[in-house]
């Protein structure tokens, strides 16, 4: 029993953005607390408690960590032997490092599931002033909740793209009048009806989200839009990558986001050269996709100045 696995289900986000309001109905509920011996970890106060002698009653250890520094594998380690647990839940501190929390979990521990809560109504004003540690958030989550929503927070969250910053992650949307919505709809973000869809410098990550995760979306349709080359041996014959640059919150995070571009005028093209393309989307099955993506097969290619800003953001 030494060695059996426990499971640790983390919830971030920062202070009042609904942690305790979605951690209580888990731990005071006999769904998740049945046959478990449950530790819960507090790291931080917010404007909702808990009813400790009531998750008590379920067999749920209540144990308050106030200082990050405190928050380590010996503390956890001391917590472990005190309690006894099956099964773990962290209230993670919003302002602290997801570092200290990967450092301070060891075996037998586990993280099984991280949530990350967010208020759509605060969401925007965190992700320019904390914006590492709000993508930190969501790039680290398996499941984040934007709560307090209205139609208007809807689509300003969507415009923001934001499943680029973790696209393996379910998000969904909770309304103050109580309707749940996936983020994800499935709706494309650009008019597909016209015969060419140009797409703006400042969209192209809206675009390459969307033909990422909704490929059929632009099967068999033409395409027009600025980026920059990279060539690879590791390429198809006759094929190059087209892309830009993307910042998701720091420098640090900057990445090269690229499809694959068909047909012998990609040869003379130089890696960091910028083009305007036009070409053909045909959805196909490709190792550099691992599995089906857009191939783009090239009907113009011409030579293009390099933009005012390189850059793509989300």
């Amino acid at each position: 029993m030494a060695d059996q696995v426990i499971p640790v289900y983390v919830f971030l986000g920062f202070l009042d953005s609904g942690k305790t309001t979605f951690i209580t109905p888990l731990v005071m509920g006999t769904d998740f607390t049945e046959n478990e011996k449950t530790l819960l970890i507090l790291t931080e106060e917010g404007e909702v408690e808990y009813n400790v002698e009531g998750v008590r009653k379920q067999n749920v250890a209540v144990e308050v960590i106030d200082d990050e520094e405190d928050f380590n594998d010996f503390t956890l380690m001391q917590l472990a032997e005190k309690h006894r647990p099956t099964q773990v839940v962290i209230e993670y501190n919003g302002m602290w490092l997801i570092e200290t929390l990967n450092r301070a979990i060891s075996e037998p521990w586990q993280i099984y599931q991280v949530v990350t809560t967010v208020d759509a109504r605060t969401f925007d004003v965190y992700a320019k002033n904390m914006s590492q540690l709000m993508m930190q958030h969501i790039s680290n989550a398996g499941m984040v909740i934007f709560n307090r929503c209205t139609d208007e927070l809807v689509t300003a969250l969507r415009a923001r793209n934001l499943k680029m910053l973790n696209r393996r992650c379910d998000m969904y949307l909770e309304y103050e009048n109580g309707r749940s919505d996936i983020y994800d709809d499935g709706t494309p973000p650009f008019d597909l009806s016209q015969p060419v869809l140009e797409i703006p410098d400042e969209d192209y990550g809206v675009w390459y989200v969307d033909a990422m995760d909704h490929p059929e979306n632009y099967d068999g349709k033409e395409l027009a839009f600025l980026g920059m080359i990279a060539q690879s041996d590791r390429f198809p014959k006759d094929c190059c990558a087209i892309g830009r640059f993307a910042m998701v919150c720091c420098a640090e995070d900057t990445t090269f986001l690229g499809v694959l571009l068909r047909g012998k005028q990609t040869r003379p093209l130089a890696t960091r050269q910028w083009v305007r393309v036009r070409a053909k989307v045909k959805l196909e099955r490709n190792r550099f996709y691992r599995g089906k993506g857009p191939m783009l097969d090239v009907i113009e290619v011409t030579p293009a100045e390099v933009p005012e800003n390189e850059l793509i953001y989300f």
